[in-house]
């Protein structure tokens, strides 16, 4: 199938270091990932400062901020910053800079960890902008490149380097991918924004499949590359990535050529441009399909471009990022280490489902319960402390929204449950039913329809009070978005929600559209079928308890929720909740229902313009 292409379009590379157009240094520094250019934020304040004093066009400067990951939300005169976290990676003098801006600069005093290991702090007024990420780039963090048309930070399994199931760490790899592109000349303005993974295991605890481009580990004759997937995405067409080449070299520079050919691909197909909202890469193949794409990319990797840039092992030597965890490991503490007492039913349960072995002999990676993803600056503090006494200095945030703490002796894991309970961070249940994942929707985002995150809280009380213990049952993961684009990933929930609305007599209510089945363990991406429902936002919990109540009560023995939702089928749901799906008229009995979770006025659709698609 032909493709439209802009032939004549000039793709230049990054060039040789320290020149104009690659001025980065890259030195090792724990945490310090993506090399600051102070002048990046000077030229912030100087744009802002234009914009708000009406001298520069607004598209103008919204492009420039986001580039700088500072993006628009619903609300008037505030931004959003989103700070990326590559391999969601962060140290504890990190987690204190968190904690410092968030204290001085954020309303709502707390910092939201997304489903894309970023950090992103909400409401910062404009004019506030540049000092916060002035701070945070002093302690190695950056938003460079957090939103835009661009590569976005770059997502891997947050137990890589001490997993049993590992082929081998991809971290170092991932941070020379990272390095390589951020401030590349040919992905500053794609069509749309690109989203990558890396996994060292076929657990595929990165969800590869769910991303525009992937990179699982693989090892021939002793020699390690990446199987590589492209194309895959949720929002309004949900693919998952098929693989485009089986192996390709990691140590030669190879997977970095490969990376590169795909965006200059994706760069040149101006007719992707004209329909923002459907600018993905996976648009692309999805209509020419795998193979044709692969044809293309062979016929990519023989251009002359190849021979202009440094690829091969000295570019990967150059910029990888080795971090040897091991060597800051805490040593063996004293013989007077807290256990439990009393509260030993308590502290099994978390180990039960937060605590794991890692594959070096005496060390547990142990899993921090995020609600929602929110930390305040006392946890942001709290947590740092923690890593700093009794981890290898370093910590890695999850899919889940969660945060995983490395090489915790395994003697200390009690009294890292115990502090981890006095910051109200001590639950156990990570990644089970009642660890439930939100995006922001309509608490920031001006593409929300509904209050996801409102939904969230009060979905987690109704299966909290459910008190349930059955094993199966605690598997079930549950996600909601506050619109169909899916940053919560709900597509691949076993239960998973988007905001949408219903008309009842002239008047707005906030509903919910349901998806059943999904997946996204095991090394298997599945998207869950939607439902013909749509349910009233304040009738949702129920429904999710009633479903919760019909897999319990009809399925086989040891069946879990997705074989269930096969053999009972989309229809058994639906009727399950039809009742609930009818709206009821307004009066002063269902006042409630047209006003959404954790507001106070009457419900209405105000929805944007995504910047993502600016």
């Amino acid at each position: 199938m032909e493709v439209i292409v802009a032939e004549n379009k000039k793709q230049e590379g990054k060039g040789r270091v320290g020149t104009q157009e690659n001025p980065e240094t890259y030195v090792n520094v724990p945490g310090h990932i993506i090399p600051i250019i102070e002048r990046e934020f000077d030229d912030f304040d100087n744009e802002a400062e234009k914009f708000l004093a009406d001298e520069l066009p607004e598209n103008e400067f919204i492009g420039f901020r986001l580039k700088q990951g500072v993006y628009g939300q619903r609300q008037p005169d505030v931004q959003m910053v989103r700070v990326k976290l590559p391999f969601g990676g962060v140290t504890p003098d990190q987690m204190d800079a968190f904690a410092d801006v968030v204290e001085r600069w954020a309303p709502l005093n707390k910092g939201h960890i997304t489903t894309r290991q970023n950090i992103q702090i909400h409401h910062v007024p404009l004019r506030d902008m540049e000092d916060l990420i002035k701070v945070i780039s002093e302690s190695g963090l950056s938003s460079r490149e957090g939103c835009g048309n661009t590569v976005r930070n770059v997502t891997g399994d947050p137990w890589a380097g001490v997993a049993a199931d590992e082929i081998f760490d991809p971290t170092a790899h991932a941070i020379a991918y990272v390095r390589y592109f951020v401030r590349h000349p040919t992905t500053q303005l794609m069509p749309r924004k690109i989203k990558t993974a890396f996994s060292g295991s076929d657990e595929d605890r990165a969800i590869t499949g769910i991303h525009d481009i992937a990179f699982l580990a693989r090892e021939r004759d002793g020699v390690k590359g990446f199987e590589v997937r492209v194309g895959g995405g949720t929002s309004i067409m949900a693919r998952v990535a098929p693989t485009i080449y089986e192996f390709v070299e990691a140590d030669n520079g190879d997977f970095l050529k490969v990376a590169e050919a795909v965006f200059r691909i994706f760069d040149r197909q101006d007719w992707l441009r004209v329909n923002r909202a459907r600018a993905r890469i996976k648009v692309l193949v999805d209509k020419i399909g795998a193979d044709a794409f692969r044809d293309l990319l062979d016929e990519e990797l023989r251009g002359d471009w190849v021979e202009e840039r440094e690829f091969g092992p000295e570019l990967v030597e150059r910029l990888r990022f080795d971090d040897d965890e091991e060597s800051r490991a805490p040593k063996a503490h004293a013989a007077n280490l807290a256990s439990p007492n009393g509260d030993r039913q308590a502290f099994e349960r978390f180990v039960s489902s937060n605590v794991q072995k890692q594959r070096q002999q005496g060390f547990s990676t142990v899993e921090v319960k995020i609600n929602r993803g929110d930390l305040t600056p006392e946890q942001f503090r709290g947590l740092g402390t923690i890593m700093r006494e009794y981890t290898g200095g370093n910590a890695r945030s999850t899919v889940q929204q969660n945060l995983v703490l490395r090489w915790v002796r395994d003697e200390s894991v009690y009294d890292v449950w115990t502090k981890l309970t006095a910051l109200g961070l001590g639950d156990p249940g990570a990644r089970e039913i009642s660890d439930v994942v939100s995006c922001p929707g309509t608490d920031s985002c001006k593409l929300g329809i509904t209050s996801s995150m409102g939904l969230n809280r009060a979905v987690k009380e109704r299966v909290d009070g459910m008190q349930l213990d059955d094993e199966l049952t605690r598997q079930i993961h549950i996600k909601m978005s506050g619109c169909p684009n899916g940053c919560s990933q709900h597509h691949v929930a076993n239960i998973g929600f988007y905001g949408a609305s219903l008309k009842v007599g002239g008047r707005q209510m906030p509903a919910y559209i349901p998806h059943i089945g999904g997946n996204y363990e095991g090394g298997e991406v599945i998207y869950g079928t939607r439902l013909k429902s749509r349910l009233p936002a304040k009738r949702v919990p129920e429904a999710v308890e009633r479903w919760i109540r019909l897999y319990e009560g009809e399925r086989d023995e040891g069946e879990e929720f997705n074989a269930f939702a096969e053999r009972a089928g989309a229809e058994r749901f639906e009727s399950e909740v039809k009742d609930l799906t009818l709206p009821a008229d307004f009066s002063l009995e269902t006042m409630q229902q047209f006003i959404d979770w954790q507001r106070a006025t009457p419900y209405k659709v105000e929805r944007g313009e995504g910047e993502c698609a600016i």
